[in-house]
């Protein structure tokens, strides 16, 4: 869930002591800016606006802004990550680009946080956020990698006929050295002092009793006698990664592909998550996508649409197909090639060619005077 390490006030980049009406007005400047509808040209807007909503929802109201204020004093926006590096004396990763796992490996949610008497942090939450309010609590053993999402551009044509595309990303995977124990080749483990093996030590605050994983083990409930040069005992080190994409022919904006296994790394052994990609379509100077059908448009001179002609259009995979245009064509009349569209699941749309007119913008002499003679025998004013 993305909700789970967004800072909101970052998001919307105001301070958390902003009054409420600091944070509509600022609400409303940058729904302004961001809007898809005024950005048609930058496929990524749409998620910026979905981004800022998402926090002016919480921000906005001031029931929800309470709640989320105590959970980020109470440190389950990535406080732990930072506590954890400093404990042992490593510096944190710098995320890569798009949402990936929390640097330093740890995957750690609301749910991964009960409150005393109150029911888990991840019920207030899926409260505010729509989650499904399942709990979950950390045990120190294997866990299971994070899921990674990102967006990924790709061209038109790759969109509506399928293809493959590069991308690279920058994920957690474990560390060559220690091979995700955290500790020097040779060392030796012990039970964890702080937490006594447990991997989660409990604190008080405000007549809360919340649970947190150990910043000495880092939820492992060992910890080595000397820890991993490499990755500082986190057991884990950000690299990038090299993926090469399939592109399901008749992918659109919005269309989401789940790779298995290709995500964040997993804990002591467990499985990696998966990679999820949206894809975003850049336009085509040529086509259009409605549905299934693709529009292309072609230009006529005065001669073509008056007295009839024969074009040659380009189909989306390159091939040429004829078609005539009849005499008195207007602008806008549009011709349809089936089954030259895009196939998607046993369906294939056709191609339509919308002709347009031009009309030159100077004439010569003789071809006012014969454009003179043409309107005044038909009876045209001008």
């Amino acid at each position: 869930m993305a909700s789970q390490t967004k800072d909101y006030y970052a998001v919307l980049g105001v301070p958390a002591s902003a009054s409420q009406d600091e944070i509509k007005k600022q609400y409303r400047k940058l729904a302004k800016r961001n809007h898809p509808d005024t950005n048609q040209s930058d496929p990524k807007a749409a998620e910026r606006f979905k981004e800022i909503s998402e926090a002016y929802t919480v921000l906005g109201d001031a029931d929800k802004r309470k709640q989320y204020d105590e959970m980020r004093r109470l440190g389950a926006f990535g406080g732990f990550a930072d506590a954890a590096h400093s404990a042992r004396g490593g510096a944190r990763s710098r995320p890569g680009p798009g949402p990936g796992p929390t640097p330093g490996g740890s995957s750690y949610r609301f749910e991964d946080f009960d409150v005393g008497g109150f029911g888990g942090l991840g019920d207030l939450f899926s409260s505010m956020f729509g989650g499904n309010g399942e709990r979950a609590t950390r045990t120190g053993g294997p866990e299971r990698g994070q899921t990674v999402e990102t967006t990924l551009e790709i061209p038109f044509r790759t969109a509506a006929l399928g293809g493959k595309v590069p991308i690279e990303l920058e994920v957690n995977e474990p560390c060559p050295t220690c091979h995700g124990t955290g500790g020097a080749p040779g060392a030796t483990f012990k039970t964890c002092p702080e937490c006594s093996g447990r991997g989660t030590v409990s604190f008080g605050q405000g007549g809360f009793a919340v649970n947190r994983p150990c910043p000495m083990c880092l939820g492992r409930g060992q910890v080595p006698s000397q820890t991993c040069p490499t990755c500082n005992g986190v057991g884990e080190v950000r690299n990038r990664k090299k993926i090469l994409i399939t592109v399901p022919p008749g992918a659109d904006n919005g269309t989401k592909i789940r790779l298995r296994g290709q995500g964040g790394a997993g804990t002591q052994g467990a499985a990696p998550g998966d990679l999820v990609i949206t894809f975003q379509v850049t336009p085509d100077r040529f086509y259009k996508r409605d549905g299934l059908d693709v529009i292309a448009t072609v230009p006529l001179n005065i001669a073509q649409a008056t007295l009839g002609s024969k074009i040659s259009v380009r189909t989306l995979d390159g091939k040429k197909v004829a078609i005539r245009i009849p005499p008195g064509t207007p602008a806008g009349k549009r011709f349809r090639v089936p089954g030259q569209g895009i196939a998607k699941d046993n369906a294939k749309g056709d191609l339509i060619v919308e002709v347009t007119i031009n009309v030159p913008e100077k004439l010569t002499e003789a071809q006012e005077r014969m454009m003179k003679e043409f309107a005044e025998s038909g009876g045209l004013k001008y």
